[in-house]
């Protein structure tokens, strides 16, 4: 009998346990916007995110001239990059977003090619993921890591 009271028991324990164990929303649903705190050779990378439901469901990576043109549209860009790195912007910036999204984390794999712009990745969302915990929208400036 008494062997049966403790089956129940444990039973009852691990049911509370894994219902414990329910993972808590730690991003505040909104858009979230990074971005490097000044130029570095004509350019100022930025990352933009949405959280719904405390996951991040969007990401745009890119960077802008002080013109506002976007760097993955610059095709002369990416004719003289690609045969030289393996990589251009419309290339890194689209798989550093989607290692992002999937992984939910700043913890993203370098891109040969793209070395410098995924240490700028990293630091933007890292940034990012520490406003979307607070729910603080407003715009984040980060330093260049490698200045």
């Amino acid at each position: 009998m008494m062997k049966k009271i403790m089956i129940c028991l444990l039973a009852i324990v691990m049911l509370f346990s894994l219902v414990g164990c329910k993972k808590e929303q730690t991003l505040k649903d909104g858009y979230y916007t990074a971005h490097m705190d000044g130029y570095d050779f004509g350019w100022q990378e930025f990352v933009t995110i949405c959280v719904s439901n405390g996951e991040i469901v969007t990401v745009e990576y890119n960077a802008a001239a002080e013109t506002g043109f976007i760097k993955s549209w610059d095709i002369a860009y990416m004719r003289n990059m690609n045969p030289l790195q393996g990589t251009y912007p419309n290339n890194y910036t689209r798989r550093y977003a989607a290692q992002f999204l999937e992984k939910q984390s700043s913890d993203i794999d370098i891109i040969t090619g793209a070395t410098s712009s995924g240490k700028n990745f990293k630091v933007l969302t890292e940034a990012l993921l520490e406003k979307a915990k607070e729910g603080d929208s407003s715009v984040a400036i980060v330093p260049y890591p490698n200045k």
